[in-house]
C-alpha cells in the first residue's frame, strides 16, 4: 500500500481526505491534535478499505513533525504523498490579539514548511512523491486578516518549493476551497462538502498540477480580483474582517 501523511485529520477536510485516501487502498498516517478524533477517522479509513495509522501531532512543534515523518517512513520504507491540511482561522482584524496571529502563522504556514523540509529528502532519495497543500480562496483575494496573510504566504511558498523540484519527480500541488462546511464555517448554510475538496487532493496526488481552486466557481471571483482589484476593494469594503473572533481548527 502507498503511504500519504495528511495533517488536520481529525475532522472536515483531512477527514474526507483520508476517507478518500482508504478507498483507494493507501495506508493514511492520520495527524492531529486530537487523539480520540482521530481514532474516529481511523475507524472510517479501515471501513473505506485502508489502512490507518494513528500519530497525534501538534504541527506548532517541529521535533513532532519530524516524528512524523519517521513513523511515516518506517511504514513500508516510503513516503508517497504529503497533504498540509491542518489549519487555524480566528479574529479577522487588524485588532486581532497577537496569540491568535502567532498561532495562525504557526499552524497555517510554519506547519507545512517544516513537515515539507521533514519528507523531501525522502522523497528525493526514493525518487519521487506528491505534496498538496491546501491552501484557501481566501490565499488569493485579500480578506480574513491574518488566515488570508498565511494563505498568502503558503501560495508564494508552494511555488517555490514546485520550482526548487522540479525535475525531481515531486509533485507540488495548492489545493485552494472556497467556503467548504467544515468546523472552520460552521455558522454558514448552503455550502458544499470537504469531499469536493478530498477529490481535488486525490486528482492532484494521481497527476500534479499547478493549483486547483474548488469549488471552480471561484476562478472568476479570483481573475476579478487580480485583473480588477478596485472592484474587489469596493466589494468587499467593510466585510473583509468577518465578526467572528473564535478560533477553530478546519
Amino acid at each position: 500500500m502507498p503511504v500519504v501523511i495528511i495533517t488536520g485529520a481529525s475532522s472536515g477536510i483531512g477527514r474526507a481526505t483520508a476517507i478518500r485516501f482508504g478507498k483507494d487502498g493507501w495506508t493514511v498516517v492520520l495527524a492531529a491534535r486530537r487523539a480520540a478524533e482521530l481514532s474516529e477517522t481511523a475507524a472510517l479509513v479501515e471501513a473505506a478499505g485502508g489502512s490507518a495509522v494513528i500519530v497525534p501531532t501538534d504541527v506548532r512543534r517541529p521535533e513532532a513533525l519530524d516524528a512524523l515523518a519517521e513513523q511515516a517512513a518506517a511504514i513500508t520504507g516510503r513516503i508517497d504523498a504529503v497533504v498540509n491540511n491542518a489549519g487555524l482561522g480566528g479574529g479577522a482584524s487588524i485588532l486581532t490579539d497577537d496569540p491568535t496571529v502567532t498561532a495562525m502563522v504557526e499552524v497555517n504556514l510554519l506547519g507545512p514548511l517544516r513537515l515539507m523540509r521533514a519528507v523531501v529528502p525522502r522523497m528525493r532519495a526514493q525518487g519521487g512523491g506528491a505534496i498538496v497543500n491546501i491552501g484557501s480562496v481566501a490565499g488569493e483575494i485579500g480578506l480574513s486578516g491574518t488566515y488570508s496573510a498565511t494563505k498568502f504566504a503558503l501560495r508564494g511558498l508552494t511555488d517555490s518549493v514546485r520550482r526548487e523540484l522540479a525535475g525531481t519527480g515531486i509533485g507540488v500541488t495548492l489545493v485552494e476551497p472556497g467556503y467548504i462546511a467544515t468546523p472552520l464555517t460552521e455558522g454558514r448554510t448552503g455550502l458544499p462538502g470537504p469531499e469536493v475538496v478530498a477529490d481535488a487532493v486525490a486528482r492532484a496526488v494521481r497527476r500534479p498540477r499547478r493549483r486547483i481552486v474548488v469549488p471552480a466557481r471561484y476562478r472568476a471571483a479570483i481573475l476579478l480580483a487580480n485583473v480588477l482589484p478596485m472592484v474587489a476593494d469596493r466589494a468587499l469594503a467593510g466585510r473583509a474582517a468577518p465578526k467572528d473572533p473564535t478560533p477553530a481548527d478546519r
